[in-house]
């Protein structure tokens, strides 16, 4: 009988029954190609192994091959949320944020009050949430960042990813510094007597008066608006972006302690924000309670609440309002600033994201719908106490939480009460939606760069956030008010728009709808419906596009009349937009001229179709990424 050919059959047989084994006992595999699962440990694997000593020249392969398919299967292990409400919590949290407080309530009066719920429904149905729901789907199977995922779906749309990292950046620039704002006011309340309620302090002016003095008139101010602008902001020390001024020391304090908070939420992943989101996304729904209860028991409420839900049917017949309608709905549920695939990434693979789906993007809706009622119940007491109409007290944006709200709390009995846990909410608000755009960021960098960065998360979360830290201290200049407004038009305003629009066409259309559904169907075991289909493919990219088109042409609505911007400043505004935006063309000629191989057709092949190289994600399946 022959020797060599037992020992040959014999090693056959062993290294079958090796990955057998193997397979059993964990059902994924390491894939070199994977951003997740790269192998970051075991580059002194060769110099350190000891090979048995044995005279069957096969043996010593057949151990170290044992030995680096263990190392390399058990290294590394995506972690998971610790329970799937913190799932939930974390995002609801991230969509439910500022904008549902002072912008809808706006948007829902100033377009036909009751009316406007039938086209803000129409585009959630049939724009937000197949968009929703994509995202959630993406990052649950894909089990990767906002970068990485782009070689299992089009690697030359890698820019997209890029991009979303810079607009995220920007965001982080004015958004933490609006969270400082509330932070000095909720500080400002701990006293007897809130410092806006009268006008004899250091900072007011001549023109101050009481908004409940009879002779109140509109070339007067209110101690509210004057403690915001001149004791909070200082605006009247600059002259908007042609001198802003040096940095104010408490403002910058308070957006100091913002960042020491989101970084103590971030720094571990989800370990550590699962464990925050506890608190920051359930505090604000016990606050609107709290202050609807109280709203609702004061004089001229029911007018407020009136003319919050009155329908103005003929409204609807404006095209702005539908276009008003969409604008709102995309940037409440927020698809494609990468959070949603982050948040989603560390979800068991079988998860039902679909269910997960239509429960978050319900509850932020409902919750603008509550805000509502909380503010439109105070503006009508407002308006009760001035003997004026509603339409003169209200304010859009920040306007309406540090000016309006303040005025009316003033005069509440128990006001430090109702300051402190205003503000409190306000914070909490805040900070969930700034912890979910510096996460999209910190995972798609920690799984397309494991070894240089994915090993030294903590020191990499403090660098990033001392480096936003640093480039938002103009915001907190005297005049950072006028850049907070130009960062949140130019930086995500406008640029995020456009790049939704290729995430959902590479995934759609150079994807693919059928593997898309494909994918999803391997999750949940069911198959999207035709209607989810259809919106994927037709419905949702004309949805963007619109939105994108229509914002691009009232940019300048954007910005507001409140502000004055010098024309050299809208140059530069373009800049920033285009910053993100060109990061798509530019990877995309990267990709093709100098990241791929062969004639043209097999450089579009490669630049364009998911790479094979990344294995399959399924549990169970050769080259699973976890």
């Amino acid at each position: 009988m022959d020797r060599s050919k037992n020992n040959s059959t014999e090693f056959g047989h062993n290294a079958a029954a090796t990955n057998a084994a193997t397979a059993s006992a964990a059902p994924w595999t390491n894939n070199k190609d994977s951003p997740n699962n790269e192998d970051d440990s075991n580059e002194d694997d060769g110099d350190n192994a000891t090979p048995a000593k044995v005279t069957d020249p096969l043996a010593p392969r057949l151990t170290n091959n044992e030995r680096v398919l263990v190392v390399s299967v058990t290294e590394r292990r995506r972690e998971t949320w610790g329970q799937k409400a913190e799932f939930l919590l974390a995002v609801i949290g991230f969509a439910v944020d500022l904008g549902n407080v002072w912008r809808f309530p706006y948007i829902c009066y100033q377009n036909g009050g009751g009316a406007f719920l039938i086209p803000y429904c129409v585009m959630l149905i049939f724009g937000g949430l197949p968009l929703f729901y994509m995202e959630l789907a993406l990052g649950q199977f894909h089990r990767c960042g906002c970068l990485s995922i782009w070689k299992r779906i089009c690697p030359a749309l890698k820019g997209v990813g890029y991009a979303i990292c810079l607009i995220d950046i920007y965001m982080g620039m004015y958004y933490n510094t609006i969270i400082g704002w509330a932070v000095y006011y909720l500080f400002a309340s701990f006293t007897s007597k809130l410092p806006w309620t009268s006008c004899d302090n250091p900072w007011n002016t001549q023109n101050c008066m009481p908004v409940t003095s009879e002779n109140f008139t509109e070339l007067a101010t209110s101690p509210a608006k004057e403690f915001f602008e001149r004791r909070v902001l200082e605006s009247h020390k600059g002259n908007g972006l042609d001198f802003m001024g040096p940095v104010k020391p408490t403002l910058a304090l308070c957006v100091f302690g913002v960042f020491i908070l989101v970084y103590f939420s971030l720094w571990k992943g989800v370990r550590s924000a699962g464990k925050v989101v506890w608190v920051t996304a359930l505090a604000p729904y016990v606050v609107l309670i709290i202050l609807l209860v109280r709203g609702v028991s004061l004089p001229g409420a029911d007018e407020g609440i009136k003319y919050y839900l009155t329908p103005e049917w003929h409204k609807l017949k404006n095209s702005k309002v539908w276009i008003d309608a969409a604008s709102q709905i995309f940037f409440s549920l927020g698809p494609g600033f990468g959070t949603l695939l982050a948040l989603s990434s560390y979800n068991k693979f079988n998860n039902n994201c679909y269910r997960d789906a239509l429960i978050t993007s319900t509850i932020n809706c409902l919750t603008s719908f509550l805000a509502g009622f909380v503010i439109f119940s105070v503006l009508g007491y407002m308006a009760y106490v001035q003997k004026t109409s509603i339409d003169k007290v209200g304010l859009e944006g920040p306007g309406l939480v540090f000016i309006v709200y303040p005025e009316a709390i003033a005069t509440m009995s128990g006001s430090v009460f109702w300051s402190i846990i205003f503000f409190l909410m306000l914070i909490t608000l805040g900070l969930d939606s700034t912890f979910g755009g510096l996460e999209a960021m910190i995972t798609a960098l920690c799984d397309e760069y494991p070894r240089a960065i994915g090993r030294r998360r903590e020191l990499f979360v403090l660098l990033l956030l001392a480096c936003i830290y640093l480039c938002a201290l103009p915001t907190m200049t005297y005049g950072g008010v006028v850049l907070v407004n130009f960062l949140n038009v130019y930086g995500p305003g406008l640029a995020i728009l456009f790049v939704v629009f290729v995430e959902a066409a590479g995934v759609f259309w150079f994807y693919g709808v059928d593997r898309f559904s494909s994918d999803v169907e391997q999750m949940l075991g069911t198959r999207p419906g035709i209607f989810w289909r259809v919106c994927w493919a037709y419905i949702s990219p004309v949805f963007l596009l619109t939105i994108f088109i229509f914002s691009i042409l009232g940019y300048e609505e954007m910005l507001g009349e409140e502000y004055y911007y010098p024309p050299w400043t809208i140059k530069v505004g373009w800049a920033v937009t285009c910053s993100s935006v060109m990061c798509i063309p530019m990877y995309m000629i990267y990709k093709f001229c100098f990241a791929s191989k062969g004639g043209c057709r097999e450089r579009l092949n490669e630049a364009f179709k998911p790479d094979a190289s990344c294995g399959s994600v399924v549990p169970g399946q050769q080259g699973t990424s976890v």
